[in-house]
């Protein structure tokens, strides 16, 4: 028998994971309502007074229809970054995968900009203290798909890049993937400028060019 309500808010036994996921149109709408609401909360209150009351609250539901999706803030928190994951991804397609007419070294660009979520609006807000709860929701399982997921994110846009003589391998994919990606994570903890952030992003830039360049012709 499912826990009462109740019994979801107060307690922190629940698992801190979404309960489902939304499929129609409206129930889509009223989750990405939710994920606003959160952020601004977060933003204005910080994590430590943001409540799922005050949430459902601030996007202007009852608390029991917040607790159809998420039966606490872990909760929350855990589906608002797979969000944030799901629309990475969604816009390394969208922009550097099924445009036809870019050059590779345009596509890896816009990679980039986007995996490392600089100049990148398009993009959901993330945190840095987002980082320092992840053991709450997080287990290796959910890194390790999160990293199968980029990868092969990398590995379309260079399937895409048909000026590309020599595009990179499996191996080289992950070197490149996890060179930004645990860069991003490392510079949220610093929590750098607007303007290091980009002169960060665009070495980056720079070095993924540069490897893709040397990278060795395969044998005939």
């Amino acid at each position: 028998m499912n826990p009462p309500r109740k019994a979801l808010a107060a307690g922190s036994s629940a698992a801190p994971k979404p309960l489902k996921r939304p499929r129609q149109a409206r129930a889509r709408f009223t989750v990405q309502a939710i994920y606003d609401a959160f952020v601004r909360i977060w933003q204005r209150d910080g994590w430590d007074k943001l409540t799922t009351r005050n949430v459902a609250l601030e996007t202007g539901i009852s608390v029991g229809t917040l607790y159809d999706y998420f039966p606490n803030k872990t909760a929350l928190l855990s589906g608002y970054v797979r969000h944030c994951i799901e629309s990475l991804l969604a816009a390394i397609d969208r922009e550097a995968v099924q445009p036809t007419d870019l050059p590779w070294t345009a596509r890896v660009r816009h990679l980039v900009r986007l995996v490392c979520g600089v100049d990148a609006p398009e993009l959901p807000p993330f945190h840095p203290d987002m980082l320092a709860l992840e053991a709450q929701m997080a287990e290796p399982r959910h890194h390790r798909r999160v990293h199968e997921e980029l990868v092969a994110a990398w590995g379309r846009v260079f399937a895409a890049c048909s000026d590309l003589p020599c595009p990179p391998g499996q191996e080289q994919l992950q070197v490149l993937h996890l060179s930004a990606w645990g860069g991003r994570r490392y510079v949220l903890l610093l929590q750098l400028d607007a303007v290091q952030m980009r002169q960060w992003a665009e070495g980056v830039e720079q070095l993924c060019c540069a490897a893709i360049r040397q990278a060795p012709s395969p044998p005939d």
